[in-house]
């Protein structure tokens, strides 16, 4: 078999993957012209049109899409062998794909990514930051980070950063005009409660646990949002009541500018945890970066 159309091949899955020329470029390095160079010349040797253009968006054909279903595997399994092969560098090297929560992006990545990378140059770093589970299989990610309690059974995790707790808390000015809660169920009537949302839309529940007994709530929100700094910034001004990481407003504590409520239900749970398929051999840069994080 020739050899010659698997480079044009792997630019063709990397940009209906991507839906987008200008993505793909992004990732290769080069102009999203170049790419539509080459699927224009791959398109007229395989003489079957492969993906649909406007210009607004890049879609598949059903050639594409059949095309699409069998390259991904191949394509992974060249990715592994090429990981295997590199396990003979004396350095790690090659792309490292993570798929992470936002909140975990901020708390455990981004105050070591710079050094990782520093220590291993060779190594090519892609991170996807979203709060939504995702199949790292299917997205052709190394590893992925979230809570313990969302993952796989069929996934190896390795815990990060330690335990973690939240922290119900509001402004002196709030408690002062609606009082404070001294139970979670409080939380239900007469305040105003800044609320995260999932993926799909709906509020993350409030979980409160005391000595054994879990009691979770999902307040009327007075603010709904899929950012997590903004629903910080309107209970720092005096908006309502926010339940985030303890670690996000311990300065906040600290400082006097935010109140901890109901401490006593706010018990710590297993943090963050990096994880990644059982049947995947690691391969250098991801067994390079876990020993990274966990150090």
């Amino acid at each position: 078999m020739s050899t010659r159309p698997l480079p044009d091949l792997a630019v063709f899955a990397l940009v209906a993957e991507r839906r987008s020329f200008r993505a793909a470029a992004q990732v290769l390095g080069v102009t999203a012209s170049a790419l539509s160079h080459t699927i224009r010349n791959l398109e007229a040797r395989l003489d079957v049109r492969l993906l649909n253009r406007t210009t607004r968006s890049v879609a598949p054909t059903e050639a594409g899409e059949r095309l699409l279903a069998r390259l991904g595997p191949a394509l992974a399994d060249i990715d592994a062998a090429l990981d295997e092969v590199a396990m003979f560098r004396d350095r790690p090297a090659g792309r490292l794909r993570i798929n992470v929560a936002s909140t975990a992006a901020r708390m455990l990545l981004a105050p070591r990514l710079g050094g990782f990378m520093n220590a291993y140059p060779d190594v090519r770093v892609e991170i996807v930051c979203e709060d939504a589970l995702a199949d790292i299989v299917a997205g052709g990610f190394d590893c992925g980070v979230r809570l313990g309690e969302r993952l796989q059974a069929d996934m190896i995790a390795v815990p990060l950063g330690g335990e973690l707790s939240q922290a119900l808390v509001a402004t002196p000015d709030y408690i002062a005009r609606h009082g404070a809660p001294t139970q979670p169920e409080d939380l239900m009537t007469g305040h105003r409660c800044l609320l995260v949302r999932r993926a799909s839309g709906q509020p993350y529940p409030w979980e409160f646990e005391r000595k054994g007994r879990l009691v979770v709530v999902t307040p009327p929100p007075a603010l709904l949002t899929d950012n997590g700094l903004v629903m910080l910034e309107a209970c720092r001004a005096g908006a309502g009541l926010a339940f985030p990481f303890r670690e996000a407003v311990a300065d906040d504590i600290a400082q006097g500018r935010l109140v901890s409520l109901l401490e006593d239900w706010c018990e710590p749970f297993p943090g963050f945890f990096l994880y990644y398929p059982s049947r995947r051999q690691l391969s250098p840069a991801l067994r390079a970066f876990i020993d990274w994080m966990r150090a």
